[in-house]
């Protein structure tokens, strides 16, 4: 009785102290018990997780043969990861994250990996492709030396064969009007696209009416062997020439720069980062090259001449035949296709090839109408060596 009334003289609750040594004594059990039960259950958890990765990694695996799995193991910040080029062509990048991305180039001239250069093949068309089978042909047993991209009007849903070298190479396009500026905006979505491609060192443009003149081994000597880029650029005095300049684009465009030329050209990797980053004089072409100005004619020949001519052979590859008048250059269909015809095109003119002259002029051909695909697969292995 006296301790009791001790401990309250004192302010202390004798009852309170016997709970709180109680609690304490309980407290080590009640933390084991928790711990236990935190290792059975990560226990529980990491048991589980390795069946279902062995399971689901398995059945993912297995449909595919062990020589076709991709290094999809590469560190994402590995070289490998940024030299790759991309598997899947629809990105969702917008054009001008696309020209952004495109324009980033390596400031070492040396690549530090083993690099095969490759021809990338533009296509720009409305819809299908009439001559594929012919151009099937033309690339079979040269893989690893080109890339192909094709651009189309949006509408268009291609529906090539999966052994096709033409499947899955559509890109993101958009609509391109002949004449407008947003023609040469798709030409530049293709060079931007191609560039993604590291190995991707000339690049060509075409169209669903152009056929190749020559195999593809001719043509990749032929590329890799030249100090130029094939781009016309001439100098024409008349109206569909300098009658086409506007004198709003001085001082930055005077009518002494003014070049017209094919809107088919080659261009090597230099000159197409420079297309695809130019925000100088895409303002300038857009505002004041206007129909009947047709800028496709106008503003990659105009540019390059400025800042580039001596990296430009000023002439193009592909040939075209103007000679019956019109605005458009003549159309060939079944009729047309004999060997005298592509006789007469490789053999008519003369040119400058390294500052040297030659007879080959032309690799590639345009407008073929559909009806000349056969004649054409009759006569290309004689012909045209594919």
């Amino acid at each position: 009785m006296q301790s009791r009334v001790g401990a309250l003289e004192e302010g202390k609750d004798p009852g309170a102290t016997t709970f709180k040594t109680n609690h304490v004594r309980a407290l080590p059990l009640r933390l084991i018990q928790f711990l236990l039960m935190f290792v059975v259950l990560g226990i529980g958890v990491s048991i589980l997780s390795m069946h279902t990765i062995r399971y689901f990694g398995v059945q993912r695996m297995a449909p595919t043969a062990p020589s076709t799995i991709k290094p999809c193991f590469a560190e994402p910040n590995s070289l490998e990861s940024w030299i790759r080029a991309p598997s899947n062509l629809l990105h969702s990048m917008n054009d001008t994250e696309l020209l952004w991305l495109a324009s980033l180039t390596p400031q070492v001239k040396e690549y530090p990996f083993k690099r095969v250069p490759k021809i990338a093949f533009m296509f720009l068309t409305k819809g299908p492709l009439p001559m594929e089978p012919l151009w099937e042909r033309f690339f079979k047993g040269h893989e690893g030396l080109y890339s192909i991209y094709v651009h189309s009007l949006p509408s268009y849903s291609p529906n090539y064969a999966a052994s096709s070298v033409f499947y899955k190479r559509q890109i993101p396009s958009k609509l391109a009007e002949w004449g407008e500026m947003t023609m040469c905006e798709a030409e530049r979505r293709l060079l931007a696209n191609a560039l993604l491609d590291i190995s991707n060192e000339w690049f060509i443009l075409l169209s669903e009416a152009c056929i190749p003149l020559s195999n593809l081994s001719i043509v990749y000597h032929y590329l890799s062997r030249s100090r130029y880029s094939f781009m016309g650029s001439f100098d024409e005095p008349g109206p569909y020439g300098r009658g086409r300049y506007n004198e709003r684009m001085a001082p930055l465009v005077n009518l002494s720069n003014w070049r017209k030329g094919s809107q088919w050209f080659e261009i090597n990797r230099l000159l197409a980062v420079k297309l695809v980053q130019d925000t100088t004089y895409y303002p300038m072409f857009r505002d004041f090259c206007k129909p009947a100005c047709y800028v496709d004619e106008h503003y990659f020949q105009t540019m390059l001449t400025i800042e580039t001519p001596h990296l430009l052979a000023n002439r193009t590859l592909t040939y075209v035949d103007w000679s019956r008048g019109g605005a458009h250059p003549a159309t060939f269909g079944k009729d047309d296709i004999t060997e005298e015809f592509f006789k007469k095109i490789t053999t008519s003119q003369t040119c400058l090839y390294n500052n040297q002259p030659t007879s080959l002029c032309f690799l590639f051909a345009r407008k073929f109408a559909p009806s000349a695909l056969e004649p054409l697969l009759e006569l290309a292995s004689k012909v045209f060596g594919y």
